[in-house]
């Protein structure tokens, strides 16, 4: 899936000040996650842990159009996500190596950490399970009359799971504002699309219930943005739910014991030399004149930041036992 970095995918233009935000953000992004795999090695992170290096432009573009109340929901590859609402890098590391100082206490680990104060629900490790909670989220909103929208998130391989095909006949049915953004990193765990989908094209899963769908560059954070804006002004509008197929790629392995056998390096170096989207940001930002010396120090300061979130991590004591018997229940 190449394009040539030199010159992005569409003619969609953004402001200076747009563009350095989303650098910023895929650039946090990015070097968060460059970090956690270091302090995964380092035996600080237990578990799984999933990496989102490669499909920054995803979660930054569409953030860029979600508004107060619009709620987040994803998978296991979640950090991004995380990153991309609003969630402080230091909570958010401190809950991957399992410390007080994290969203959930220490309790939640890589994959379950929530934050009810930036509408982030999580974060699950059942594969499509968070789909059809994303259409609940969807239902409260049209039962208190908002014009609130969930973003259900899920991957190519969830896009194949019984429960999503539920979810999505329930929110055509209901007219439920959900937008489902399927994120085809190319491969499910280590199987490739063509392997494992008769249908490939995963914006047409949504077809048999009426749901409309779009293919968009998720490699391009700004065509992100600007493709999907119909989509969401269509749940918006009350006019139900809506499937977004994000085209993207994932450098690293599946989770940080995959050493991803399945694919060759010639194809990872092809993407991130030809279609990696903060590269074609850089490019973006390069033709409205910002120089490279304020790219580089925009990078020193991302890179103090997460070291300063790392270094958090590591110093936040570990959750007290009586811990285990908090949040199991909630009052109602």
């Amino acid at each position: 899936m190449s394009a040539d970095a030199g010159a992005p995918a569409t003619n969609y233009s953004a402001t200076e000040a747009e563009l350095l935000e989303y650098y910023r953000m895929m650039l946090l992004i990015r070097r968060f996650e460059e970090k956690a795999g270091q302090l995964y090695g380092m035996g600080h992170i237990g578990g799984f842990c999933h990496l989102y290096i490669g499909q920054e432009a995803v979660v930054t573009g569409l953030e860029a159009l979600r508004k107060e109340g619009d709620q987040v929901i994803t998978g296991y590859r979640d950090h991004g996500h995380m990153l991309a609402c609003g969630m402080h890098p230091k909570g958010v590391m401190a809950e991957l190596t399992g410390r007080e100082g994290g969203y959930s206490k220490g309790k939640g680990g890589s994959m379950h950490m929530f934050s009810a104060e930036k509408k982030f629900y999580g974060g699950h490790g059942i594969v499509g399970a968070q789909v059809p909670i994303g259409a609940g989220l969807a239902f409260a909103n049209k039962y208190r009359g908002n014009d609130n929208v969930s973003f259900a998130y899920f991957g190519d391989g969830a896009a194949n799971q019984g429960q999503v095909f539920e979810a999505m006949n329930m929110a055509q049915l209901w007219h439920l504002p959900v937008i489902f953004v399927i994120e085809n990193n190319q491969y499910a765990m280590g199987t490739s699309v063509k392997r494992a989908s008769a249908e490939t094209h995963f914006y047409r899963r949504g077809a048999s219930f009426g749901i409309p769908g779009k293919e968009v560059d998720g490699m391009d954070v700004v065509a992100v943005r600007e493709e999907c804006r119909e989509a969401i002004e269509h749940a918006r509008a009350g006019k139900g739910p809506y499937v977004l197929e994000m085209k993207t790629y994932r450098y690293r392995g599946h989770s940080m014991s995959d050493p991803a056998k399945y694919r060759s390096r010639d194809e990872v170096d092809d993407v991130r030399s030809n279609s990696d989207p903060i590269e074609r940001c850089k490019v973006r930002l390069a033709d409205i004149g910002i120089s490279e010396d304020v790219l580089k120090e925009i990078d020193k300061e991302i890179k103090a930041q997460v070291k300063d979130a790392a270094d958090f991590s590591l110093a936040s004591p570990e959750p007290d036992p009586s811990e285990l018997y908090t949040d199991v229940f909630a009052d109602a």
